[in-house]
């Protein structure tokens, strides 16, 4: 626990926010509402007169920029280098566009090293998204699938070598983990691995913000030899939604990848970031830091209960064990709680439409087969509340049609790889009914939300197994496929045959 007198228990950035809000300013810049919740009042009703205040524009003296006068780092450098200290990082930038911004500079910046990465194959949408954008080439590295339960977890350090070997000359290696599911990979071995190839480590750490706050938490990216690590902060660390951190970590590969990062940013960021964003995160640094350990502890108490309590009842089938023995699984997040609805004979789709109607509780999301509740570091559970609701799920009725003529939506394999991302994204293509686009090559990427990894990219040949998990994926509650021409998946832009 850090001490009451350390640096950390500031935040500079947000006491800065504050501190202008309060000196009266007649504001005739942008934003267009100039701080005048009196003429705006809709808009006051949705924010709040405290948060517009705080809503000012880049560049503002004593904020983003030292005061008039002062010297030193500005209260924006300030937050930026504690976040680095924090995270261990040897630079950290804030997002304002959520941990995609941090993919999509991420690829640009590799481009400049090489027109190839290896890639696991289960990168989120803006991974792919990054690399048309870029012109990078992605070499596919395929995780393990736990098909029944509908989970992608990671790769194993082997998988990662041996494509490594087959793709030399590559600018990075990029990972995932934790999976959406919670599940945390060999990061530790990636980076000897990429490292022995001359690579960097790229990790896609969103769902992972928080690891490294705690001793009951899993050891992050960074901490383990990562490069380059893109952190979703407001997932589970706590920062408002859209706020990200992209971290350069202090391996051989900073210098030269510190450079091109920033250029990317350049390109990439909005010159009107949003300081309440940047605030958020400046806030979610402290409190991580220097509030953490007892927090984060009840959170994980919180959690343990649960599955305890789950456990107790005897209904449930607990996938954790399941989860482990996968051999790309070192470790899961305790923060993540996956419960097999499934295993009492209720769909993962049902029991997060159930759990809503019946006790307004909002899961983080679904499979077929399970749901994913999560609690952000620092957030508390009513254990026995949640653990009340699963157990009201009905028992399944084998006399039910709905049960006895139901198949369940198993996740498929991706087709196979027939053209590059960047060229099948501008060929020429057609929209044509799901059924005469089985056999063809997909012009688009198509993403079962949630949980946004692609089913297909822009490349692969559809076939008859990704269209059927894909239409039933957008019949279930809350299901919906990013990228999709309609939104039942009636219809897929394909190329056109030559």
């Amino acid at each position: 626990m850090p001490q009451q007198n350390d640096r950390h228990a500031r935040a500079p950035y947000a006491e800065a926010l504050h501190q202008n809000a309060q000196q009266g300013w007649t504001r005739l810049g942008v934003p267009g509402h100039q701080d005048q919740p009196h003429n705006y009042p809709a808009l006051q009703s949705l924010a709040g007169s405290q948060l517009l205040a705080m809503d000012i524009p880049m560049f503002t003296e004593g904020v983003d920029l030292p005061a008039a006068g002062a010297s030193g780092a500005s209260p924006l450098q300030e937050a930026l280098e504690l976040a680095a200290d924090a995270w261990g990082a040897k630079r950290t930038w804030f997002l304002t566009n959520g941990a995609s911004q941090g993919n999509n500079a991420a690829c640009l910046a590799l481009r400049g090293l090489s027109a190839h990465v290896v890639a696991q194959r289960s990168v989120h949408t803006s991974v792919i998204d990054g690399a048309i954008l870029a012109g990078l080439s992605l070499e596919f590295v395929n995780p393990n699938i736990d098909v029944d339960l509908g989970i992608a977890h990671g790769l194993t350090p082997a998988a990662l070598d041996t494509a490594l070997a087959m793709h030399p000359g590559a600018a990075a290696a990029y990972v995932v983990t934790p999976s959406y599911f919670g599940a945390v990979s060999d990061v530790r071995e990636f980076a000897v691995i990429a490292h022995r190839h001359g690579v960097p480590l790229v990790v896609d750490e969103a769902w992972g913000s928080h690891f490294g706050f705690h001793p009951n938490l899993p050891t992050s990216a960074l901490t383990n030899g990562a490069d380059l690590v893109i952190s979703s902060t407001h997932k589970l660390a706590g920062s408002l939604s859209q706020s990200a951190m992209l971290h350069l970590g202090h391996g051989p590969f900073a210098e030269l990848l510190e450079v091109r990062v920033n250029r990317a940013l350049l390109t990439l960021q909005t010159t009107s970031p949003s300081a309440i964003l940047f605030g958020s995160l400046d806030l979610a640094r402290r409190d991580l830091y220097y509030l953490s350990h007892d927090r984060i502890q009840a959170s994980i108490n919180d959690v343990n209960l649960a599955r305890a309590l789950l456990a107790e009842g005897g209904r449930f089938v607990d996938p954790s064990p399941a989860m482990l023995a996968s051999p790309d699984v070192i470790a899961l997040d305790p923060l993540h709680l996956v419960v097999d609805t499934s295993s009492v004979g209720v769909p993962g789709f049902e029991a997060r439409r159930l759990l809503e109607a019946t006790s307004r509780i909002h899961v983080e999301m679904a499979t077929d087969s399970v749901i994913v509740a999560i609690v952000g570091a620092g957030s508390r559970l009513d254990a026995g509340f949640l653990v009340d609701a699963l157990h009201a799920l009905p028992e399944p009725d084998s006399k039910s049609p709905r049960q006895r003529d139901r198949q369940p939506i198993i996740l498929p394999p991706t087709g196979p790889r027939a053209r590059d991302v960047r060229e099948a994204y501008f060929a020429e293509a057609e929209v044509v009914p799901a059924v005469q686009a089985i056999g063809r090559i997909s012009g688009d990427t198509l993403a079962a939300y949630p949980p946004g990894v692609a089913n297909v990219l822009p490349g692969e040949v559809i076939t008859t197994e990704v269209v059927q998990f894909l239409q039933a994926t957008a019949q279930a509650p809350y299901g919906w496929v990013r990228g999709a021409v309609d939104a039942g998946v009636e219809h897929l832009r394909v190329l056109l045959e030559k």
